[in-house]
């Protein structure tokens, strides 16, 4: 498990193209036949990917959480981007299709993943985050969801809202999930854009071509920074930076925190005329 360090507004700042990167990015999160997870200390929270491309992949119980399993003190989040796939949760088997979601509690012991077929292999987007409460350990379909339908062509950001892990939906004791797609022909998200002093934020990038790029921006509002970010890529946000991106095609992503609260609404929006 890789460790991320946090980074202050003053520090960012000060930063190169490459330490932004090695700060903020995280660009190995998706690889055939691994499970890779990285420790951030944005509120402890840790992002995650597993591939299964032949065996399952168990769940590890890294030595940094000294913890007799994973999620002996904390929950856990996972999306799935890719082909169909089985997270198999202390002898409960959840089917998990694209872009449905998995939560799983407190005191969950034995933990893994699976591909129905290796050939168009499940993948797997993971957040986990301290817990001092038990929920129960449940799977939502992105129709049970309630998508909401925002934005508009005329401002290339008309989009579909999934919101899965929230106050009003999956119960947590501090970990908010969800995702957004993009329609055709539409690029930009988090316009308006918003901070959270109250809770970090990391930015999944899913379904974005090869060949296309996400300028994603970040820092303090009158600071602004950018970083380049590929397909299956993810940014840890500090709750002190706004976040929001373009791309240059129509893309998904993933949205998760962890933090005070899991009112979804409770952004601190940033007017667009002042960003500089």
């Amino acid at each position: 498990m890789d460790i991320l360090f946090q980074h202050s507004a003053g520090e960012m700042r000060a930063m190169d193209t490459a330490a932004q990167r090695a700060g903020f990015l995280l660009d190995k999160l998706m690889v055939s036949g691994k499970l890779h997870l990285t420790y951030t200390h944005y509120d402890r929270m840790i992002v995650g990917g597993a591939v299964p491309a032949g065996e399952a992949l168990p769940l590890p119980n890294p030595e940094e959480l000294k913890a007799n399993y994973f999620l002996e003190r904390r929950e856990m989040g996972i999306i799935n981007v890719g082909g169909a796939g089985t997270v198999l949760a202390d002898g409960e088997s959840f089917a998990v299709g694209k872009l449905e979601c998995v939560y799983l509690g407190k005191g969950t012991k034995e933990v893994s993943f699976s591909s129905q077929d290796a050939s168009s292999p499940a993948m797997f987007y993971i957040l986990s985050a301290p817990a001092h409460q038990a929920y129960p350990n449940v799977l939502m379909t992105k129709d049970e969801a309630q998508p909401v339908h925002l934005g508009d062509v005329m401002t290339s950001n008309k989009r579909t809202i999934y919101k899965y892990i929230h106050d009003a939906g999956i119960q947590s004791c501090q970990l908010v999930m969800g995702l957004t797609t993009l329609a055709d022909g539409c690029v930009w998200n988090s316009v308006p854009p918003h901070t959270h002093t109250r809770r970090m934020e990391a930015y999944f990038y899913f379904d974005l071509h090869a060949d296309h790029r996400i300028m994603h921006f970040m820092g303090e509002p009158q600071q602004t920074r950018h970083l380049i970010v590929a397909n299956n890529q993810a940014v840890v946000s500090p709750p002190w930076s706004m976040h929001f991106g373009v791309g240059t095609s129509n893309y998904g992503f993933i949205w998760g925190m962890a933090g005070e609260n899991k009112t979804f609404t409770d952004m601190d929006q940033v007017p667009i005329a002042t960003i500089l």
